[in-house]
């Protein structure tokens, strides 16, 4: 129930910047024809489905753990004492 008091009124917004979008442009230019609505529509649809893709992409490699240390920051992980750590180079 919560989620439709957030979704509402993104939704509410959403159609008023099209109603915004279709409106000038109308004023500015003339009437859009029905090709061009499909092309507003078919981007914004595009547009969406590419970014709900892109996030559930980020949340499903983070709760999987491919967001983790691969090894190469051991000083964050390493749980030995820094006293026990070697230096390899001759400086």
């Amino acid at each position: 129930m919560r989620s439709w008091l957030a979704i509402i009124p993104l939704l509410f917004l959403l159609a008023l910047a099209f109603y915004f979008a279709g409106t000038s442009w109308a004023h500015l230019h003339g009437d859009i024809p029905f090709v061009g609505w499909l092309a507003i529509i078919g981007g914004a649809t595009l547009t969406l489905l590419v970014g709900a893709g892109l996030m559930a992409l980020l949340f499903y490699s983070s709760r999987h753990g491919y967001d983790d240390l691969s090894g190469g920051d051991r000083a964050k992980t390493d749980k030995t004492p820094k006293s026990s750590w070697k230096r390899t180079d001759s400086a």
